[in-house]
């Protein structure tokens, strides 16, 4: 009989990272994966997984009125108690710092099952950024047994907090596994908009900059100033085309159209499907972001980012100079800009600091240990 995994997701970008660990075990002759969607996200976690030949293998019902944290986590905390004692797995995997992650993670812990946190250690050190994703990975923690560190700094991070040291496995970010898989397929685009705006650089030469900004800390006045800034960016640079996929929220989108809707080379387009996400990063000159997975994603494509945030637990981006954070201030953001554009920088491809696309093999080498089912030689 092989020991269940449950792999637990709830947003799309847990899906996308957990994607190639699901794809890691699923000839695995000791160890089954079985994906367990939190319906959080419900239809974009289905979304994320398609492309990679995935579905999840239960979805759970989760009513949500207001949309508020303790809604979300008082009803996934049962509906997660649940299938523990029903599927009795030997381990769940949990990423990241979402909702779903911290009731996960609480759910297999009250039941003394071990919990494996897939990219373990990411921190600012404030609670308040980015709110409240800093606070569940902080108490994610508390109760893993198994702590996959996509980076050396995010191991140390974990050490500095009295982590046993043998707890602690340095994998790189499956994310980086993610995008060589979908980029390797290099699908057609989808979106008609993205299409279109992909003709159009065909035909002028023109470059392409992609704008994604959907953190909810970024809402309101700061969502404001990155928007005029990407405004004033495009009239700067007549050869620029800017695509920005739109957060789905009604009121979010209606800030980004009432400020770049009449713009003649700035298109606002739905939310991409994953395939057209890369494909959309890989034409890039340019991304401004304040997304925590392209900051990831980018370099493997020598694609520099700015980031629109004042903090950032993917440090390593910046060191290796894949990265600046600019904030949502504008003349931050368009001085930024304007020296990547005017001097057509690009960073080395070959050297993305969160990966080489080999992390859900030395995932899956962890679990087997965590296991017991075999002895692994681990990279630490």
């Amino acid at each position: 009989m092989r020991n269940e995994v449950l792999l637990l997701v709830g947003t799309r970008p847990e899906a996308l990272k957990v994607a190639p660990v699901a794809l890691a075990l699923r000839d695995h002759p000791l160890v089954r994966p079985t994906i367990v969607h939190s319906g959080q996200h419900p239809g974009m976690v289905e979304q994320a997984l398609a492309p990679f030949g995935l579905a999840p293998d239960e979805t759970l019902s989760v009513r949500r009125d207001g949309g508020g944290q303790a809604e979300l986590v008082s009803a996934l905390l049962p509906a997660f108690d649940a299938v523990l004692a029903r599927r009795v797995p030997a381990a769940v995997l949990v990423h990241g710092d979402t909702a779903t992650t911290l009731a996960g993670a609480l759910a297999a812990f009250w039941r003394r099952v071990p919990v494996a946190h897939l990219e373990a250690g990411l921190r600012t050190a404030d609670l308040s950024a980015p709110f409240p994703e800093e606070g569940n990975r902080q108490m994610v923690a508390r109760v893993t047994a198994l702590h996959l560190a996509p980076t050396g700094a995010a191991a140390a991070a974990l050490r500095a907090e009295a982590v046993p040291r043998e707890s602690i496995v340095i994998t790189g970010n499956t994310v980086v596994d993610a995008v060589q898989h979908i980029a390797a397929a290099d699908l057609p685009a989808v979106d008609p908009a993205l299409a279109a705006v992909e003709r159009e650089i065909a035909a002028t030469g023109s470059r392409l900059v992609l704008v994604t900004v959907h953190r909810r800390e970024s809402w309101g006045a700061p969502l404001a100033n990155v928007l005029h800034a990407v405004r004033a960016l495009a009239d700067r640079h007549p050869d620029v085309r800017v695509v920005l996929p739109a957060h789905p929220n009604p009121d979010v989108r209606a800030q980004v159209t009432s400020v770049l809707g009449d713009h003649p080379r700035i298109t606002v387009t739905e939310p991409l499907d994953y395939p057209d996400l890369v494909r959309a990063l890989r034409r890039a000159a340019l991304v401004l972001t304040d997304s925590g997975g392209i900051q990831e994603e980018a370099p493997s494509f020598g694609v520099p980012v700015l980031v629109a945030r004042d903090t950032t637990e993917r440090r390593e981006a910046v060191h290796a100079g894949c990265a600046w954070l600019v904030g949502t201030d504008p003349a931050r953001i368009l001085d930024g800009a304007n020296r990547i554009l005017t001097t057509s920088l690009r960073v080395p491809a070959d050297r993305n600091p969160f990966g080489d696309g080999r992390a859900a093999h030395r995932v899956r080498e962890a679990l087997d240990e965590l296991l017991g089912v075999r002895q692994p030689v681990l990279v630490r």
